[in-house]
């Protein structure tokens, strides 16, 4: 039974993965670029004056009214930043080749248009739950796109999909990576690993939202700054490759069997595909995922949220994920024959020996936990939305166990079932978007008149 269900989830989630997903993320993206004037040019210096001005404020703490700017940022950039930073970046690399680097890059271009969107709308229709706080996310302005019982029935299969996926299965297997990682590195149990981490995520989880935030708002930064400099050593110590991985990367993006040492059996489908699909499950841009986190942000208009949604893409894909992509191809570790996070531990071992599976194994605690958090966060917020906030305590158990139970064993059926529902959850959420292109166009507008003026 299990080996039928996996199969079936493998062939639907990869039907969606390659084909359905990639047009509609894809058109998504060049729809809102052009509509909204190519929004991530214009507006990304803004988003960096926005994020990096509010790393910096004190005394806006996040309670029932919502997290500060950043912290909303901070909770989305802990959910887009995770195993997938090190895993998803290298099985592109293993599979399409350099160029696939390169269909990252325009995913993710197109992809801070997209969640520039989303931000906006989940800003503009975020409302105060039963329990008097703040909330918000694809269910609210997918009601507000569809009404009638088809709005109903399509948010709530959303919040039905991202709860399992997210909060239930992905968390699973976050924790089985770092479980798995510290085995590698330390020896260390798995199960032993796994208590570990569901009590702290469950001390995390039990102090609600302002707990959340304030560890998001410490880890992120520490977890971004110990992987910039532990990948910059490695690519310093190869300079010399860099043009070789530029030129890697550009002409393997249209003929991949041109580069020596690319992925065996590399082709410009097989690039563009795992390029632009690791892409955007990297940033999440298009999803419906982060929309929950820059929802509760405490600004003055929505659009001010909009701009520094932009730069959690930024930071995850042109940053983080490009820098795992150079470590890899300086090395030239793709011909190792190796895939996923293991390549990424090639990779890094060629400089720091053993240490460089102790480096990947404390990144993928960050990552992991923090995406742990993230996730949480957002499948609690749909919770919210089925069932009322006093269901959030039973969730947050749920999740802890689960968390534990990842740990053990990687189960390939949970895998494919988190990828397959990761898929679905997309439709309803561009869906919404499409049919909100009017409201979004008019508040974009509003933001920019009212500037001028």
């Amino acid at each position: 039974m299990e080996a039928m269900l996996n199969n079936i989830f493998s062939t639907l989630g990869s039907y969606l993965s390659n084909y359905i997903l990639i047009a509609a993320l894809l058109g998504g993206g060049i729809w809102f670029t052009v509509s909204l004037g190519f929004i991530q040019v214009k507006g990304f210096g803004e988003g960096m004056r926005r994020t990096f001005g509010g790393m910096f404020k004190k005394g806006d703490k996040a309670g029932a009214d919502g997290m500060s700017s950043f912290q909303a940022l901070a909770t989305a950039i802990a959910a887009q930043v995770g195993t997938g930073n090190i895993a998803g970046a290298a099985t592109a690399l293993a599979i399409g080749g350099p160029g696939a680097i390169f269909w990252m890059w325009i995913a993710a271009f197109l992809g801070m248009a997209t969640i520039y969107a989303e931000a906006i709308m989940a800003q503009k229709y975020k409302q105060v739950g039963d329990d008097g706080e703040v909330t918000g996310g694809p269910v609210y302005y997918i009601r507000a796109a569809f009404s009638g019982a088809f709005g109903k029935v399509l948010a709530g299969i959303f919040a039905v999909l991202i709860t399992l996926a997210l909060g239930f299965m992905g968390n699973a297997v976050q924790s089985n990576s770092i479980a798995a990682a510290f085995n590698t590195a330390f020896g260390v149990p798995q199960w032993i690993m796994g208590a570990v981490l569901a009590v702290l995520a469950l001390f995390v989880f039990l102090g609600g939202t302002g707990r959340i935030a304030k560890i998001t708002e410490l880890i992120v930064p520490i977890m971004a700054a110990f992987y910039i400099l532990g990948s910059l050593v490695v690519i310093i110590f190869n300079i010399k490759e860099i043009p070789y991985a530029l030129h890697a990367i550009v002409v393997g993006a249209f003929a991949p069997s041109s580069i020596v040492g690319g992925a065996a059996g590399a082709t410009v489908k097989l690039a563009l595909t795992k390029g632009v699909a690791r892409g955007l499950f990297s940033n999440e841009a298009g999803m419906g995922s982060t929309p929950h986190a820059h929802a509760v942000a405490k600004v003055n208009h929505p659009v001010e949220q909009g701009f520094v949604a932009m730069i959690g893409v930024f930071i995850d894909t042109f940053v983080i994920l490009n820098l795992t992509a150079l470590v890899i191809i300086t090395t030239h570790s793709i011909p190792s024959g190796k895939t996923g996070a293991e390549l990424s531990q090639y990779a890094f071992s060629t400089l720091y020996g053993k240490g460089g599976d102790i480096f990947i194994a404390i990144c993928m605690f960050f990552f992991a936990f923090s995406t742990i958090l993230g996730w949480y966060f957002f499948g609690q917020a749909n919770i919210k939305y089925l069932f009322g906030s006093k269901a959030v305590k039973i969730y947050s158990v749920i999740v802890a166990v689960c968390v534990f139970l990842g740990s053990l064993a990687e189960v390939e059926l949970v895998w494919t079932m988190q990828d397959t529902f990761n898929s679905l959850m997309v439709i309803p959420n561009i869906l919404a978007l499409f049919a909100l292109s009017g409201v979004i166009k008019q508040v974009h507008n509003d933001f920019f008149k009212d500037r001028k003026k």
